[in-house]
């Protein structure tokens, strides 16, 4: 067992392709290839501020700004949808093992916290919406820094708050490049191939690899 245990947010707790497949009906076919290019935008986005030291519009900007590339690319998707994609994306379906996961964790006395891009506001929104708020110990986004991941800055939130060295983290990401970051910086990772991906960053070596966040407890 860790001391502490550190999740990213979208993709990793939340489902970031739910907002458009809650408007599938209305977005039809293009509904997906939408929802890929606005993730996809978002997290670019997010990596070039980062590179300029200019963080200078928050994670909800350039989350707005994603979608607003991704209706550019994909015409035939009806822009009258922007607000409610917008309102979808702020309450994010949880991944079904989340909940249980959080319990089975806090169970054993374990701190719990969420270390994301997020905006602040939107990661408390999500948390509310999901009703997990109350199993965290701690949220750090990096609007605490001025910096995005992978900026060894925002890992080092947890480390300062929670006055550890890094080993004694263990981070858990959907995110390769996240947890590529994590690693570097020191944390025991655990990267959730929800999708089967094939891995990007051979010399960054998560500790372990799982499908879900099911089996987290019992692999600890």
């Amino acid at each position: 067992m860790h001391s502490v245990y550190v999740f990213d947010a979208y993709g990793t707790l939340f489902d970031t392709g739910a907002a458009a497949a809650r408007h599938a009906g209305d977005l039809g076919e293009s509904g997906r290839l939408l929802s890929d290019i606005w993730r996809r935008k978002q997290l670019e986005y997010s990596w070039v501020r980062s590179l300029m030291g200019r963080v200078d519009r928050n994670f909800w900007q350039l989350t707005e700004d994603a979608l607003d590339y991704a209706f550019q690319k994909v015409p035939e998707a009806d822009k009258g949808l922007r607000a409610k994609l917008l309102d979808a994306y702020r309450d994010l379906d949880i991944f079904p093992e989340v909940p249980a996961t959080l319990r089975a964790l806090k169970a054993r006395d374990a701190k719990l916290a969420i270390l994301s891009n997020g905006s602040r506001d939107m990661l408390l929104r999500a948390m509310r919406s999901a009703g997990i708020e109350d199993l965290f110990d701690g949220v750090f986004s990096a609007e605490d820094c001025g910096a995005y991941k992978t900026a060894p800055a925002i890992y080092d939130l947890v480390t300062t708050e929670f006055r550890l060295y890094p080993n004694a983290v263990s981070f858990q990401s959907s995110n390769r490049w996240d947890v590529a970051g994590a690693t570097r910086f020191g944390f025991h990772t655990v990267w959730i191939n929800r999708t089967g991906e094939p891995d990007e960053y051979v010399d960054l070596q998560p500790n372990a690899v799982l499908p879900d966040l099911r089996g987290l407890p019992g692999w600890l």
